[in-house]
């Protein structure tokens, strides 16, 4: 089907439509900025530059350069106009005051030559989707991936990644989350010093294999949501200061950047960009969701705040498609996640810390920098597994202050766990998975937990098959900039004293390097050779997808208790009143007896019957399953089991 989606009109602004011939009469501007074609018409363009006196618009490269046209000036600083001829896939750029600086649009929807060439114009209506039936997601349910389609095949392309979506399909994933892909400086990097909001990079393709991807997803069944960063943009290539000072702000800090300006002089047209830019990944790349980069970064005073807008957006580009919003927030301020009735900001999940933290403790034994407040004790499970986040207004010794506030109410699909991620994965220091950190039996006891309970699960790349490459930080950045980045680097890493000394500091990847980057990326035939961790995951998601007892995560229907130092049991409940037990043993053989806790009694008139277990044979586990007596249980060190109700 075609793209479709209502222009987004901004409040306050006049948007006109100047025809350059009869045939235009018609056309009505998609998005407030940027570079719109016409058919047979030529092109519209739009520029928001309130300090400037005269924008002409050039054409071409820079060896073929055609004479500037001037735009008209609109009100508030916007200046727009028609040019004819101009069409799909011709370059240009905007020259300001006559200065010699040739600059690319702020709304570039394509970059070929980097953020430091000219920008493309792009028609996204010359895409046929397929997808006209796809009713769009909601978080219930989901099972999430995370991936850096620069890393996740060799080949580092969105058309490679296309061909991985049925074995991800087939693994039990249900929503692919991509790492950002607005274009960045230099040929490798996370994606999050992004300087070209709009424009896909063209490190991983041109953008319609950005919708080909999507496209092809939606056809197999996978939502796909993009992770954007809207709290500051990346240190090399940002002309957006250039258009006007007031893009950013001084008035508040964060810790990659000046800090965007959502409620200071000009802020409206500062808003109306990225609420611009929010609503056009979802409409022209047909994309189920954002997920939000560091939210507590982005500082808002102004009486309705910029993530409430943001989540309006969302919604409104998608309809009458379903959307869902993620946000990543250290404070774990639960406000996020209420509706817009309890004076919330409507966002649909927030990444949960808490649980990798006390997972983290749990796996390795380690508890020092911002694990500190964490143990792994089976409480911390019971109690994430029940309430989510851990932390809802304790003093948390690690930054010396309160931390969270209250999930009373919220929904537990609402917290996204996870063993991995990009950041914590690349935290580590030499950027090792988990599991190459911890026991095996262990990690395949923590993954039962981690894809059993009722919170959202997500998975980051390679981690189904325990992936023997690593996950470190890169970022292709050169001179002055790479030392400090490097420096920098360094000094975060110190917080952790086992990366602290002199003999580690020396081991540490230089996130400059290309080695380190071409080191991180997946060999996707690991799935054949670590056949044991990848059945593990999918029997678990098998589990999850099919059991109602796990399928159907609601408010109070899974409880638990501690029954010895390092065993505890979640018991949960279906809609049909089916119950599970998940019987988990952190430590050391133990012997359950005798067993007063209500929570292990079978159901009336039944046993329990062990139906899955972390020690099978199949996972690379010794065999051992629980052995019940007349007097109680007896449990192996070191595993979990999943028990259901069966006759007498």
């Amino acid at each position: 089907m075609n793209v479709v989606s209502r222009p987004l009109q901004p409040d306050g602004v006049n948007i006109k439509s100047v025809p350059v011939e009869a045939a235009a009469e018609s056309w009505t501007r998609r998005y407030p900025i940027g570079a719109e074609p016409a058919a047979g018409s030529g092109t519209h363009f739009r520029v928001w530059t309130p300090p400037t006196t005269r924008v002409e618009v050039v054409i071409g490269c820079d060896d073929r350069l055609e004479p500037g046209k001037a735009l008209e000036r609109d009100a508030d600083g916007y200046f727009s106009g028609w040019v004819a001829g101009c069409k799909p896939g011709d370059l240009y750029r905007f020259r300001l005051d006559g200065a010699d600086q040739l600059l690319p649009d702020p709304a570039s929807r394509y970059q070929p030559e980097g953020p430091l060439g000219p920008s493309m114009i792009i028609d996204p209506s010359q895409f046929n989707w397929r997808d006209a039936q796809w009713p769009g997601v909601r978080l219930d349910g989901q099972v999430i991936y995370e991936l850096h389609i620069g890393t996740f095949t060799r080949e580092g392309s969105w058309q490679a990644a296309v061909r991985e979506l049925p074995e991800l399909k087939k693994l039990g994933v249900t929503m692919l989350e991509i790492m950002p892909v607005n274009d960045f400086c230099g040929v490798f990097g996370w994606g999050y010093d992004g300087v070209n909001f709009f424009a896909p990079t063209r490190l991983y393709g041109v953008p319609d294999d950005f919708r080909a991807f999507v496209d092809e997803a939606h056809c197999c069944g996978l939502a796909v949501i993009l992770d954007v960063v809207y709290n500051h943009a990346g240190p090399t290539g940002n002309f957006l200061k250039e258009f006007s000072k007031d893009y950013f702000t001084d008035r508040y800090d964060t810790d990659w950047g000046e800090a965007v300006n959502f409620d200071g002089p000009d802020s409206a047209h500062v808003r109306q960009f990225f609420r611009t830019n929010a609503g056009y990944w979802i409409a022209e790349f047909h994309l189920d969701g954002l997920r939000l980069d560091a939210t507590q970064a982005l500082f808002d005073a102004s009486e309705k705040h910029i993530l409430r807008e943001l989540v309006e957006t969302v919604r409104q580009a998608a309809a009458p498609r379903l959307a869902v919003v993620i946000g990543e927030n250290e404070p774990q301020n639960s406000k996020l996640l209420r509706s817009f009735a309890d004076n919330g900001y409507g966002i649909d999940g927030l990444w949960n810390d808490d649980f990798h933290h006390a997972a983290m403790a749990a796996l390795t034994g380690r508890n020092e920098a911002y694990y500190s407040d964490y143990r792994g004790t089976p409480q911390e499970f019971i109690s994430g597994a029940k309430h989510g986040y851990l932390f809802q207004g304790q003093y948390y010794s690690w930054q010396k202050k309160p931390r969270g506030d209250s999930t009373a109410g919220l929904p537990p699909p609402a917290f996204i766990n996870y063993l991995q991620n990009h950041d914590q994965i690349a935290n580590e220091g030499r950027g090792w998975r988990v599991h190459r950190l911890s026991d095996p039996a262990l990690y395949r006891v923590m993954t039962a937990l981690f894809l059993l309970s009722p919170q959202t699960p997500m998975l980051f790349q390679g981690q189904e098959f325990a992936a023997s490459t690593p996950f470190a930080y890169f970022a292709d950045h050169q001179g002055e900039l790479a030392d400090k980045v490097k420096k920098g680097r360094l000094e975060f890493l110190r917080q952790f004293p086992n990366l602290a000394t002199e003999e580690m500091q020396s081991q540490l990847p230089d996130p400059t390097d290309s080695k380190v980057f071409a080191s991180c990326k997946l060999d996707l035939s690991e799935r054949q050779r670590h056949h044991e961790t990848y059945a593990l995951h999918g029997d678990l998601l098998r589990l999850r997808r099919e059991d109602p007892a796990f399928n159907s995560p609601r408010a109070g229907a899974v409880d638990g208790a501690v029954l010895k130092d390092h065993a505890f049991v979640l018991r949960f409940s279906a809609p049909d009143g089916a119950q599970r037990l998940l019987l988990v043993n952190l430590g050391a053989d133990i012997l359950l007896s005798p067993i007063p806790e209500p929570l292990l009694a079978p159901p009336d008139g039944m046993i329990w019957r062990v139906v899955w277990f972390s020690e099978h044979p199949r996972y690379g586990g010794g065999g051992a399953v629980p052995v019940e007596s007349e007097t109680g249980w007896f449990v192996s060190g070191k595993s979990a089991y999943v028990l259901a109700g069966a006759p007498r």
